[in-house]
């Protein structure tokens, strides 16, 4: 996965790399670079400005779920090169976020977003604003529009905004993108794969193992900036965050079998001592051991079209790993299904609560492994 922008020129690809070292090769970071300044912040400024900043997500959530662009194009300062590219991004957001809705056969009804600010610092051209978004969508099924399935995306910004005419407007943004791998927009068979999804219906998991129960429990407390209200949108702090050091899906996984399912350590698969073996925190050395001890099985493996009929199968605490080029580059942990059946993930980088499979993962390049775990 990448960071905010594609890159266009050499210039954008040395940024971009310069931040993706700086935070841990594929993970989130954002708390270590958030922490490298120390900021006395006026309250009365840091006030007005998280006013505006609410403004700018809300005017941006606007934007993308009307699929507006004369909303989103007012939010930036393309004068300037990152400003233009920080615009760019977002179209491209739009135009997937649509797209997958088309191919799902649902509307978006609400984008909302809760923020957090971690930090503002003041620049002679203006502020950089250091914030937690956790951003909830709302879709529904054409033959039950009136029934509501949401999710939630939990993400990490670093954003200029420089003032224009009693506006500000956004001149960088980095951060960590749930819809990054997706943005090229492949074309995919919409309507057949429409068909079969609309034709499927809700699944009774009353039933389920309650070490299953226990499994889901577990992800929902601890996916971070995703989590519901309720919880502390915390990881949880007994495991070191690997999200500095390539990413924390695996080490999420781990942690819900061990803790909430299970499932006992071994030589091969462990965390003692804040440090987990390769078995535990890498996403390919995860998902080989557990198929290879018989802890697990797989399901099938294949493109998005291959085994879209054989998702319906996986069951709370199954999850699925995403390969790239034979690798698997991220593990989601499956935690329920939508009103029509459809399988909701939760993962750590980025952070995603009941959040449809495949959405970010629309890439020819990806194979999806679906994985039954045995308790």
């Amino acid at each position: 996965m990448i960071f905010l922008t594609v890159a266009k020129n050499k210039l954008l690809l040395t940024l971009g790399l310069s931040l993706f070292f700086l935070v841990g090769v594929g993970g989130l970071g954002f708390d270590l670079f958030f922490k490298q300044e120390n900021i006395t912040v006026n309250k009365e400024l840091d006030f007005g400005l998280e006013e505006k900043v609410k403004k700018i997500f809300a005017k941006r959530n606007k934007a993308l779920l009307e699929e507006n662009t004369d909303i989103l194009e007012k939010l930036y300062n393309k004068e300037i090169k990152t400003g233009m590219w920080a615009y760019e991004h977002e179209l491209n957001r739009m135009q997937y976020l649509h797209q997958w809705s088309t191919k799902q056969g649902v509307k978006f009804k609400k984008i909302a977003s809760q923020i957090v600010i971690d930090r503002i610092t003041e620049k002679e051209d203006g502020h950089k604003i250091n914030l937690a978004v956790s951003t909830e969508y709302t879709y529904g099924y054409p033959d039950a529009l009136a029934e509501d399935n949401s999710f939630r995306t939990g993400t990490y910004h670093s954003l200029n905004l420089m003032p224009q005419d009693e506006e500000l407007l956004i001149t960088k943004e980095w951060y960590r993108d749930p819809f990054a791998d997706s943005l090229h927009l492949d074309k995919i068979n919409d309507k057949q794969i429409r068909k079969i999804i609309l034709s499927k219906k809700a699944k009774n998991l009353s039933d389920l193992n309650p070490k299953r129960v226990e499994a889901l429990e577990y992800v929902d407390q601890y996916c971070g900036s995703a989590s519901p209200s309720k919880y502390n949108q915390k990881y949880n702090p007994q495991y070191k965050n690997y999200n500095y050091q390539g990413g924390d899906c695996a080490n999420f996984t781990s942690q819900m079998l061990y803790e909430a399912g299970g499932f006992k350590k071994n030589r091969i698969w462990n965390y003692n001592n804040g440090a987990g073996t390769r078995a535990w925190v890498n996403a390919h050395a995860f998902n080989r051991y557990m198929l290879n001890s018989v802890r697990a099985s797989l399901i099938n493996r294949g493109s998005y079209e291959r085994v879209l009929k054989s998702s319906y199968q996986l069951l709370p605490g199954d999850y699925i790993a995403y390969q790239k080029k034979g690798k698997v580059v991220h593990i989601s942990i499956v935690t329920g299904v939508d009103s029509n059946g459809y399988i909701l993930v939760n993962s750590h980088n980025s952070d995603r609560h009941r959040v449809p499979w495949d959405l970010g993962w629309s890439n020819r390049e990806i194979k999806f492994c679906l994985v039954r775990v045995h308790y």
